[in-house]
């Protein structure tokens, strides 16, 4: 594993894309314009690294799991300070489920079969690797790959979305899944 418990920032670096995506899944179109992911991310891993002792896990499973935790109450935080909702628990645990069914989303794209801990284990690192890979890719071919696998969107919503034809929306599709096999290809 990259990084250490020595190394708090570099321990927790590696969670960043995936962290990074599911921030992006959770945040709604509403609140686009005044909330950024990657703030949300960094405030996450900033909040992750102050609280490093807490955490009593070993796997990277268990550490996505503790990180989305951390991520729902970041959220929940930074939608409360924009004046959208009253200090409510009841928004934290729902953007946990939330981040919890967008990493299961995540997982099922993944199609693993995870039946021993070392399958468990290069299971975790694929998702991370995807997460990466997603973000490597150029921004409307990487939005048209999360609608469509993470979000379950028809090709003509995300068109609408993207201000393209149902055409070009198949083609980013096609293409951005290319490049994903040759990325993790390329990682294997």
């Amino acid at each position: 594993m990259s990084g250490s418990r020595d190394d708090p920032a570099a321990f927790l670096e590696r969670f960043r894309s995936y962290l990074h995506l599911l921030a992006r899944l959770q945040i709604g179109d509403h609140l686009r314009g005044e909330l950024d992911p990657s703030d949300v991310v960094q405030q996450t891993l900033l909040r992750a690294v102050r609280s490093l002792d807490q955490f009593r896990g070993q796997t990277d499973a268990e550490r996505s799991a503790w990180l989305r935790q951390i991520l729902a109450n970041t959220l929940a935080n930074a939608v409360r300070d924009l004046g959208r909702a009253k200090r409510d628990v009841g928004l934290a645990r729902s953007l946990e489920a939330a981040l919890d069914d967008s990493s299961a989303k995540l997982e099922q794209f993944l199609a693993a079969d995870d039946s021993s801990p070392s399958e468990k284990a290069a299971h975790n690192e694929r998702l991370l690797a995807l997460s990466a890979a997603l973000e490597a890719l150029p921004e409307p071919m990487r939005e048209a790959l999360v609608l469509r696998h993470c979000q379950g969107w028809e090709l003509a919503r995300i068109g609408e979305r993207l201000g393209r034809s149902r055409a070009a929306v198949a083609s980013l599709l096609r293409r951005g899944l290319e490049q994903l096999r040759n990325q993790l290809r390329e990682l294997e």
